[in-house]
């Protein structure tokens, strides 16, 4: 029987769905393995020589980026080796969890969500948050000069169904505008461009702005780009999940304290960050160069920096209404996200350390 418009459309968006976040993780699709050393002479937790660890070379990414290079993790896991691999998609690392590469990983909200429907809830866990923020409207003010000329403009969103394409589309629906979802077409053309190319596709003025994450957002304002909106504004206290911990369920069972010092090594490091902003930021640019080959410049790295706030909050209840926007939008059938979240050993975590639990928003694992 063939396929009715609608269907058709939820498969396509579905497809797209692996790249949700994409641009708050990189690009491309390979992955790099390092490992460091593990502590000379310290027990191994749970016995276990070593534990997969992923991430993203991108400041979104800063609570792996600097707990690798201050040595944070590896502290915590004593004789049990800390074996990185960084990523540039959001496919390839939920590959990675599923085939077994990796066993934990940061990674942007949609991606973990797609790869927990696709498996039918079988495969993740979200334990923990890691960064909140950091995503902006940025336009050539010569073409837009105020929020309601976006009208009729080119405005460029990382990937069909992304993050920030859905926040996008929630935003111009919320303006009273109308464009097709799947199209892009409409009251204002939706372009899906690669965050890679996009300072490109604005200088040659193929675009007249874009809904997109730190550090792309910086890069265009360095162009010459002004900032229409933060995204932030648009939430509760200025508070939406960009990054968050993945861990595989059947490590999380399996090795439980693994899993733990893991967690106590980014709590640990969150904060060290807040109390040593510019030390972090030094450290996160240099594990970027060592991941990349490339810093930052500094009038893209301090403005990046400033718009991202690290948390172990996962703020599960902004994952939810990022889900509902989706849907809202045209791009997503209702999911079950029941069970997503397991944020008991970040609770006892938290516990350890002085610090307020934090709450699953009724999406949690049920014991």
């Amino acid at each position: 029987m063939p396929a009715t418009p609608a269907l058709r459309r939820t498969l396509v968006v579905l497809a797209a769905l692996p790249l949700l976040a994409l641009a708050a993780c990189g690009y491309g699709s390979q992955a790099k393995d390092n490992a460091e050393q593990a502590i000379a002479g310290a027990a191994k937790v749970d016995g276990l020589d070593s534990v997969k660890i992923g991430y993203f070379g991108n400041l979104t990414h800063a609570t792996a980026l600097v707990g690798r290079h201050e040595g944070l993790f590896q502290k915590e896991l004593g004789g049990t080796l800390a074996r990185y691999s960084t990523f540039n998609a959001g496919p390839s690392e939920i590959e990675a969890l599923n085939s077994g590469s990796i066993d934990i990983g940061w990674i942007g909200p949609s991606p973990a969500v797609n790869g927990y429907i696709k498996a039918g809830g079988k495969n993740l866990r979200i334990i923990s948050g890691s960064a909140s923020g950091g995503v902006k409207l940025v336009a050539n003010p010569e073409r837009i000069k105020s929020l309601k000329d976006v009208k009729g403009k080119r405005i460029a969103t990382p990937q069909l169904g992304n993050t920030q394409d859905v926040a996008f589309l929630n935003w111009v629906s919320e303006q009273g505008w109308k464009v097709d979802a799947e199209s892009g077409k409409g009251d204002v053309s939706v372009v899906r461009t690669d965050n890679k190319i996009t300072p490109d596709a604005y200088k040659s003025g193929s675009i007249d702005g874009a809904w997109v994450p730190e550090p792309t957002a910086s890069k265009l304002v360095a162009e010459g780009g002004k900032v229409l909106l933060d995204e932030g504004d648009l939430w509760p206290d200025k508070k939406f999940v960009i990054t968050n911990v993945i861990v595989s369920q059947s490590f999380l069972k399996e090795h439980p304290d693994v899993v733990e010092a893991v967690l106590r090594a980014s709590v640990k490091t969150n904060k060290w960050i807040g109390a040593n902003p510019d030390k972090a930021k030094a450290a996160a640019n240099a594990q970027l160069e060592a991941d990349t080959g490339k810093p930052l410049p500094a009038d893209v790295l301090d403005p990046a920096w400033r718009s991202i706030r690290v948390t172990d909050d996962p703020l599960a209840a902004t994952l939810n209404t990022q889900a509902e926007h989706a849907v809202k939008a045209g791009l997503l059938q209702q999911p079950d996200l029941a069970g997503i979240y397991d944020l008991a050993p970040l609770n006892k975590v938290l516990k350890g350390e002085g610090e307020p639990e934090v709450d699953d928003a009724g999406l949690g694992a049920k014991s």
